[in-house]
Formats: structure tokens, sequence, C-alpha cells
């Protein structure tokens, strides 16, 4: 009997710490990329690891994979531009190691709103293949993935990638966010820690994350992606007249 009670307990600590499919890989390469167009689903969804899944399906009519290349990497430098992406929930932004016309290795310091909630975060851009395990951009895609981290402290606390797939009339965006990534960070790396693991516990995620903060994210992310639908196919235009 002892002996089951400890398998029980041994059982019980495992899933606390990992969740139920400790070695699940969220980070979903076919899904993200290889669905046909049309079919990806905006939707939030508590994952078996506890972490929340927001994913969100934005069509940009006569915008191209370039265009959004461009305002990442050549265009957003300043907090008044920032502002144009999203009136009401965006305020400040700065760049943190940023090289004009290129994005990977840059992080975006940005204050905004996120529900009723101002939140400053430091999000860092890096190669997709660190998500997908190859470069997944190509002539006809843009793909930019970052990890997401608190401003204020050396913590990351989130994943996020979009991907802009050129389609017959303009543009397609996915964009995908994996809430409850703990890790801390010392500049643009990552370290082991504490706080890390505790974090990233299953009952810590459970306890931690809410669906709301979820939804929040997850209509915000609609709104500012409309948004940039919205801005895009002028503006571009304009900044690129002979």
């Amino acid at each position: 009997m002892k002996y089951y009670v400890n398998i029980f307990l041994v059982l019980l600590i495992i899933i606390s710490i990992f969740g139920l499919q400790p070695f699940r890989q969220t980070i979903d390469a076919e899904k993200t990329l290889v669905e046909d167009t049309g079919v990806y689903a905006t939707e939030v969804r508590r994952l078996p690891d506890a972490t929340y899944l927001v994913a969100v399906r934005t069509s940009m009519p006569e915008v191209k994979a370039d265009m959004v290349r461009w305002w990442f990497s050549d265009f957003l430098q300043t907090t008044e531009q920032y502002k144009t992406w999203h009136p009401k929930d965006h305020v400040w932004m700065d760049w943190e190691n940023k090289v004009p016309g290129e994005i990977i290795g840059a992080s975006h310091l940005v204050h905004e709103y996120i529900g009723e909630d101002l939140s400053q975060l430091r999000i860092q851009f890096v190669n997709s293949a660190e998500f997908f395990g190859f470069d997944a951009n190509d002539e006809e895609t843009f793909v930019i993935c970052a990890r997401v981290g608190l401003l204020d402290e050396n913590m990351n606390i989130a994943k996020m990638c979009h991907v802009i797939r050129d389609t017959l009339n303009g543009a397609e965006m996915r964009s995908r966010f994996w809430l409850g990534h703990v890790v801390k960070r010392e500049g643009n790396k990552t370290t082991p820690s504490l706080e890390g693991l505790i974090g990233n516990a299953f009952l810590t995620r459970l306890l931690v994350l809410d669906k709301q903060t979820a939804n929040d994210l997850k209509h915000h992310a609609e709104e500012e992606m409309k948004y940039l639908a919205e801005l895009l196919p002028l503006l571009f235009g304009s900044e690129h007249m002979e």
C-alpha cells in the first residue's frame, strides 16, 4: 500500500510541476504555418501545461507581407507613429539594440493598455527558427517572433509570433501568443532560475494566469492589427513614391 501511495505522490508532484503533458510542443508550427488560408481560428484556450494560447487571425486587404516587414524593420521609430497603430491603447515606445532595416535582435520597449491595465513590456524579437526549428520566412511570408518580458524586471513571461502570408487580395496575419512561459533574462540571454522553475510550474500557472487577461490580449490584438491593416496600404505607398 505504501508503495502505491509513494507512486501517487510522485505523479502528483510531476503533474503539479509540468502539467498533464510535460513534453508537449506548444509552439505548433503546423497550425501556425501550414493550414490553408482562411481556416486559422481566433481563440483563447488553456493548454494542458496550464499556459494560455491566444490566437488571432486578421484579414489584411491590399497589404502584402513585405509591407508588414517594412513597418517593423524600417518605419516604426517614434511614440507618435506607435500611437497611430492603436490610438487608444498605445502610450509610449522606444527601441533597444535596433539596427535600421533589421528587426531580429532588437527589443521593442512599450507602454500599452491591455484591458484596463497599463502593461510595460520588453518585446525581444528573435529568429523564427527558435520557435519552429527553421527560418519560416520566404518571398511571400513574413514571420516575426519574440520573447515578451517585463520592462522593469529582468523576467520574460510569454512568447509570441506573427505570421503574415500573401493572399490573392492582400495578406493574412496569424498572431499567436503563449502566456505563462517564465524565464529570467540577462540582456538578450535567458538563464535558469528559481523564479523560472516556480513560474513555469503547472499549479503556479493555474493560479496566476486567468482567462480574462487572455481575452483582453485577444481583443487588443484584434484591434491593433485591424488598425495596421487599414494604415499600411496608404502609408507604404506614400513612403515609396518615386
